[in-house]
């Protein structure tokens, strides 16, 4: 996990401790607060939160680009590593997407979809080869070429990060994560509840 993940990481674990606290203190005045003032505490400390971010995922994409000039061709193949983030928006979260059952004593939260931030690149580790120099040094070819690649890779990138494989991790680690938000503190208040979390396919 890299530097922003472990920062968000945190700010998610400070933002359910805050939870936590002020739930503390509502069961200082009343020993058991009810279901759904710890659901709209909790509701709050989500949508404080902003971005989810539970899952990264890396790739490396192979990517080449050709063209002809003057009789003369010239190709470049960039080997291109990046890091991509799935994330859902819990500002999107509202009070009408969760539903306590009190028969079955479970908590049901529908998430808006997945989305996909970056691809961030590795530049550090990028990989160049080419061939045709004369072409790129008589023309702006190169600058084609390198133009090509970056949108080829950016392409390649998303779809390696649209894999049903790679959704559904993504999928099972935002489930956890907030799944976890909530449980804390309604385990915390002492209310014995299942916390079913959906998100959109």
């Amino acid at each position: 996990m890299d530097l922003k993940l472990m920062r968000k990481a945190l700010i998610g674990f400070f933002v359910a401790g805050l939870a936590l606290i002020a739930l503390a203190k509502l069961i200082m005045w009343d020993q058991k607060p009810a279901v759904e003032t710890v659901i709209a505490s909790s509701l709050k400390s989500v949508q404080d939160q902003n971005r989810l971010s539970a899952f990264a995922a890396r790739f490396v994409t192979v990517v080449s680009s050709r063209q002809s000039q003057l009789g003369l061709s010239a190709e470049k193949t960039m080997i291109v590593p990046g890091m991509v983030r799935y994330e859902v928006d819990l500002a999107k979260v509202k009070q009408s997407d969760l539903a306590w059952n009190e028969a079955a004593k479970t908590l049901t939260i529908k998430l808006p979809p997945l989305e996909i931030a970056g691809p961030d690149y590795d530049l550090s580790a990028v990989r160049e080869y080419g061939s045709g120099m004369v072409l790129m040094a008589l023309t702006d070819v190169e600058k084609a070429l390198d133009a090509q690649n970056r949108a080829k890779a950016k392409s390649d990138m998303l779809e390696q990060a649209k894999a049903e494989p790679m959704l559904r991790l993504a999928r099972d680690a935002t489930v956890r994560a907030v799944e976890r938000s909530f449980a804390l503190p309604l385990n915390a208040a002492g209310i014995e509840a299942k916390v079913k979390v959906e998100t959109e396919q």
